[in-house]
Protein backbone atom coordinates (compact mmCIF):
# COMPACT_ATOMS: atom_id res chain seq x y z
CA UNK A 1 0.00 0.00 0.00
CA UNK A 2 1.18 3.60 -1.00
CA UNK A 3 1.55 6.37 1.43
CA UNK A 4 -1.33 7.81 -0.12
CA UNK A 5 -5.15 7.04 1.54
CA UNK A 6 -8.07 7.10 -1.02
CA UNK A 7 -8.89 10.65 0.08
CA UNK A 8 -11.40 11.03 -2.74
CA UNK A 9 -13.51 7.70 -0.87
CA UNK A 10 -12.63 8.20 2.92
CA UNK A 11 -13.34 11.24 4.87
CA UNK A 12 -11.04 9.91 7.93
CA UNK A 13 -9.49 6.87 9.26
CA UNK A 14 -9.55 6.44 13.00
CA UNK A 15 -7.24 3.21 14.65
CA UNK A 16 -8.89 2.42 17.83
CA UNK A 17 -7.72 -0.13 20.68
CA UNK A 18 -9.79 -0.65 23.76
CA UNK A 19 -8.64 -1.66 27.16
CA UNK A 20 -10.26 -1.49 31.15
CA UNK A 21 -10.67 -2.45 34.53
CA UNK A 22 -12.04 -2.14 37.61
CA UNK A 23 -13.34 1.26 38.82
CA UNK A 24 -12.35 0.88 42.65
CA UNK A 25 -8.52 -0.09 41.43
CA UNK A 26 -7.98 3.28 40.36
CA UNK A 27 -5.58 5.49 41.79
CA UNK A 28 -8.39 8.00 42.97
CA UNK A 29 -10.60 5.94 44.00
CA UNK A 30 -10.79 5.91 48.20
CA UNK A 31 -12.24 3.10 49.92
CA UNK A 32 -14.79 3.65 53.23
CA UNK A 33 -14.95 7.18 51.25
CA UNK A 34 -15.91 6.46 47.72
CA UNK A 35 -19.03 4.46 46.70
CA UNK A 36 -18.42 2.45 43.32
CA UNK A 37 -20.67 3.55 40.88
CA UNK A 38 -24.27 1.59 39.83
CA UNK A 39 -25.00 3.62 36.69
CA UNK A 40 -23.82 5.62 33.91
CA UNK A 41 -25.02 8.81 33.39
CA UNK A 42 -23.39 12.75 33.64
CA UNK A 43 -22.61 12.06 37.07
CA UNK A 44 -20.58 8.69 37.25
CA UNK A 45 -18.78 9.67 34.18
CA UNK A 46 -17.50 12.97 35.67
CA UNK A 47 -16.85 11.10 38.96
CA UNK A 48 -14.61 8.61 36.78
CA UNK A 49 -12.99 12.17 35.41
CA UNK A 50 -12.09 12.46 38.64
CA UNK A 51 -11.22 8.98 39.75
CA UNK A 52 -8.45 8.28 37.02
CA UNK A 53 -6.45 11.84 37.04
CA UNK A 54 -3.61 10.33 37.82
CA UNK A 55 -3.52 7.53 35.47
CA UNK A 56 -4.89 9.68 32.93
CA UNK A 57 -2.10 12.03 33.52
CA UNK A 58 0.48 9.40 33.52
CA UNK A 59 -0.36 7.91 30.22
CA UNK A 60 -0.86 10.93 28.32
CA UNK A 61 2.83 12.14 29.53
CA UNK A 62 4.36 9.47 28.41
CA UNK A 63 2.84 9.00 25.37
CA UNK A 64 3.54 12.62 24.55
CA UNK A 65 7.71 12.04 25.67
CA UNK A 66 7.20 8.95 23.77
CA UNK A 67 5.90 10.62 20.71
CA UNK A 68 8.33 13.92 21.19
CA UNK A 69 11.42 11.87 21.82
CA UNK A 70 10.67 8.88 19.71
CA UNK A 71 9.69 11.20 16.44
CA UNK A 72 12.33 14.25 16.90
CA UNK A 73 9.19 16.70 17.04
CA UNK A 74 9.92 20.22 18.59
CA UNK A 75 7.78 21.94 20.98
CA UNK A 76 5.90 23.51 18.22
CA UNK A 77 4.98 19.92 16.79
CA UNK A 78 3.58 18.35 19.62
CA UNK A 79 1.33 19.32 22.81
CA UNK A 80 -1.06 17.46 25.19
CA UNK A 81 -3.92 18.12 26.77
CA UNK A 82 -5.58 16.71 29.96
CA UNK A 83 -9.30 17.47 31.18
CA UNK A 84 -11.98 15.65 32.59
CA UNK A 85 -12.02 11.44 30.99
CA UNK A 86 -9.73 12.75 28.19
CA UNK A 87 -5.86 13.26 27.50
CA UNK A 88 -5.43 14.58 23.77
CA UNK A 89 -2.13 14.20 21.87
CA UNK A 90 -2.52 16.81 19.03
CA UNK A 91 0.79 16.21 16.94
CA UNK A 92 1.72 17.89 13.73
CA UNK A 93 1.09 14.43 11.60
CA UNK A 94 -1.52 12.84 13.51
CA UNK A 95 -3.84 13.07 16.99
CA UNK A 96 -4.06 10.84 19.37
CA UNK A 97 -7.22 10.33 22.56
CA UNK A 98 -7.35 8.66 25.61
CA UNK A 99 -10.60 8.23 26.75
CA UNK A 100 -11.91 6.72 30.13
CA UNK A 101 -15.80 5.79 30.69
CA UNK A 102 -18.04 3.26 32.84
CA UNK A 103 -19.18 0.27 31.19
CA UNK A 104 -22.82 0.38 29.79
CA UNK A 105 -23.21 -2.91 30.81
CA UNK A 106 -21.20 -2.98 34.02
CA UNK A 107 -20.93 0.60 35.62
CA UNK A 108 -18.52 -0.98 38.29
CA UNK A 109 -16.02 -1.29 35.51
CA UNK A 110 -14.05 1.16 33.27
CA UNK A 111 -12.77 1.59 29.16
CA UNK A 112 -10.02 2.84 28.34
CA UNK A 113 -10.60 3.71 24.63
CA UNK A 114 -7.25 4.93 22.44
CA UNK A 115 -7.77 6.30 18.83
CA UNK A 116 -5.13 7.90 16.25
CA UNK A 117 -7.06 9.92 14.31
CA UNK A 118 -5.72 12.51 11.53
CA UNK A 119 -2.71 10.35 10.30
CA UNK A 120 -1.69 12.47 7.16
CA UNK A 121 0.54 9.92 5.09
CA UNK A 122 0.42 6.17 5.69
CA UNK A 123 4.22 5.82 5.16
CA UNK A 124 5.20 7.68 8.72
CA UNK A 125 3.06 4.49 10.50
CA UNK A 126 5.23 2.15 8.31
CA UNK A 127 8.74 3.75 10.34
CA UNK A 128 10.41 1.99 12.83
CA UNK A 129 9.81 5.11 15.19
CA UNK A 130 6.10 4.78 14.64
CA UNK A 131 6.09 1.20 15.25
CA UNK A 132 7.83 1.23 18.48
CA UNK A 133 5.43 4.09 20.04
CA UNK A 134 2.09 2.15 19.16
CA UNK A 135 3.36 -1.37 18.79
CA UNK A 136 -0.07 -3.66 19.88
CA UNK A 137 -1.96 -0.71 20.80
CA UNK A 138 -4.90 -0.92 18.35
CA UNK A 139 -7.41 -3.81 17.22
CA UNK A 140 -9.45 -1.86 15.23
CA UNK A 141 -10.06 0.28 11.70
CA UNK A 142 -12.53 2.84 11.05
CA UNK A 143 -13.46 4.15 7.82
CA UNK A 144 -15.41 7.51 7.55
CA UNK A 145 -16.90 7.45 3.88
CA UNK A 146 -17.74 10.54 2.52
CA UNK A 147 -20.82 9.83 0.53
CA UNK A 148 -21.72 6.65 2.50
CA UNK A 149 -22.96 3.64 1.29
CA UNK A 150 -26.36 1.53 1.13
CA UNK A 151 -26.14 -1.43 3.35
CA UNK A 152 -28.58 -3.30 1.03
CA UNK A 153 -26.58 -2.49 -2.24
CA UNK A 154 -23.16 -4.30 -0.15
CA UNK A 155 -25.00 -6.92 0.59
CA UNK A 156 -26.68 -7.23 -3.05
CA UNK A 157 -23.28 -7.23 -4.39
CA UNK A 158 -21.66 -9.67 -2.29
CA UNK A 159 -24.38 -11.92 -2.57
CA UNK A 160 -24.56 -11.54 -6.56
CA UNK A 161 -20.49 -12.69 -6.45
CA UNK A 162 -21.68 -15.64 -4.26
CA UNK A 163 -24.36 -16.82 -6.93
CA UNK A 164 -21.69 -16.34 -9.61
CA UNK A 165 -18.99 -19.34 -9.77
CA UNK A 166 -17.46 -16.83 -12.35
CA UNK A 167 -17.75 -13.98 -10.13
CA UNK A 168 -15.87 -16.27 -7.36
CA UNK A 169 -13.64 -17.34 -9.58
CA UNK A 170 -12.40 -13.50 -10.00
CA UNK A 171 -12.58 -13.12 -5.83
CA UNK A 172 -9.72 -15.70 -5.49
CA UNK A 173 -7.58 -14.48 -8.32
CA UNK A 174 -8.35 -10.83 -8.50
CA UNK A 175 -7.94 -10.42 -4.34
CA UNK A 176 -5.55 -13.56 -3.88
CA UNK A 177 -7.64 -13.81 -1.01
CA UNK A 178 -10.47 -15.68 -1.85
CA UNK A 179 -14.33 -15.09 -1.43
CA UNK A 180 -16.59 -12.65 0.24
CA UNK A 181 -19.23 -13.24 2.29
CA UNK A 182 -21.90 -11.48 3.79
CA UNK A 183 -24.39 -11.35 7.02
CA UNK A 184 -26.93 -9.30 8.07
CA UNK A 185 -29.85 -8.95 10.35
CA UNK A 186 -33.47 -8.74 8.73
CA UNK A 187 -33.56 -4.43 9.11
CA UNK A 188 -30.25 -4.40 7.17
CA UNK A 189 -29.02 -2.01 9.29
CA UNK A 190 -25.73 -3.36 8.88
CA UNK A 191 -23.55 -6.24 7.37
CA UNK A 192 -20.77 -8.14 8.70
CA UNK A 193 -18.07 -8.99 5.51
CA UNK A 194 -16.27 -12.00 5.71
CA UNK A 195 -13.24 -12.13 3.63
CA UNK A 196 -11.41 -15.49 3.10
CA UNK A 197 -7.90 -15.46 4.30
CA UNK A 198 -8.14 -12.58 6.35
CA UNK A 199 -8.21 -13.06 9.92
CA UNK A 200 -10.74 -10.00 10.83
CA UNK A 201 -14.30 -9.28 10.82
CA UNK A 202 -15.46 -6.30 8.34
CA UNK A 203 -18.42 -4.29 9.32
CA UNK A 204 -20.35 -1.74 6.99
CA UNK A 205 -22.95 0.51 8.76
CA UNK A 206 -23.37 2.73 5.87
CA UNK A 207 -21.56 6.08 7.36
CA UNK A 208 -18.63 3.59 7.96
CA UNK A 209 -16.35 0.36 6.88
CA UNK A 210 -14.68 -0.70 10.26
CA UNK A 211 -12.57 -3.51 10.36
CA UNK A 212 -11.93 -5.61 13.48
CA UNK A 213 -8.74 -7.52 14.33
CA UNK A 214 -8.53 -10.19 16.90
CA UNK A 215 -5.24 -9.46 18.10
CA UNK A 216 -3.64 -6.23 18.97
CA UNK A 217 -1.47 -4.62 16.64
CA UNK A 218 0.54 -1.52 15.33
CA UNK A 219 -0.74 0.61 12.67
CA UNK A 220 1.58 -0.56 9.90
CA UNK A 221 0.27 -4.18 10.55
CA UNK A 222 -3.75 -2.73 10.39
CA UNK A 223 -3.26 -1.45 7.30
CA UNK A 224 -1.71 -4.73 5.81
CA UNK A 225 -4.86 -5.90 6.79
CA UNK A 226 -6.97 -3.23 5.56
CA UNK A 227 -4.72 -4.09 2.15
CA UNK A 228 -5.87 -7.31 2.23
CA UNK A 229 -9.94 -6.50 2.17
CA UNK A 230 -9.55 -3.11 -0.45
CA UNK A 231 -7.51 -6.11 -2.68
CA UNK A 232 -10.58 -8.58 -1.92
CA UNK A 233 -12.93 -5.44 -2.83
CA UNK A 234 -11.40 -4.69 -6.35
CA UNK A 235 -13.32 -7.97 -7.62
CA UNK A 236 -16.78 -5.71 -7.53
CA UNK A 237 -17.39 -2.38 -9.30
CA UNK A 238 -19.85 -1.61 -6.37
CA UNK A 239 -17.70 -2.85 -3.38
CA UNK A 240 -14.67 -1.15 -4.43
CA UNK A 241 -16.12 2.24 -4.35
CA UNK A 242 -16.22 2.21 -1.06
CA UNK A 243 -12.93 1.95 -0.69
CA UNK A 244 -10.86 2.10 -3.81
Amino acid sequence: MTGQLPSSIIAGISFIGHGGGVVKTLGGFRKGHHTVPDAVNATTNAFLGKLCAGELAEEGETLFQSVRTGLGYKRKDVSLAVAGQAAVLAAKDFSVEIFYALEESDPTRFTVTTTLRELKNADLARTSEFAAIFAGKFTELSFALKKGARVEAVIDAIEALEDSESGGAEARAGAGQGRLSVSYPSDCSECEIGVEGVDAKVRCTGASLEIVFPQAGGPAELLDGFAAVRGAFAISKALGGLIG
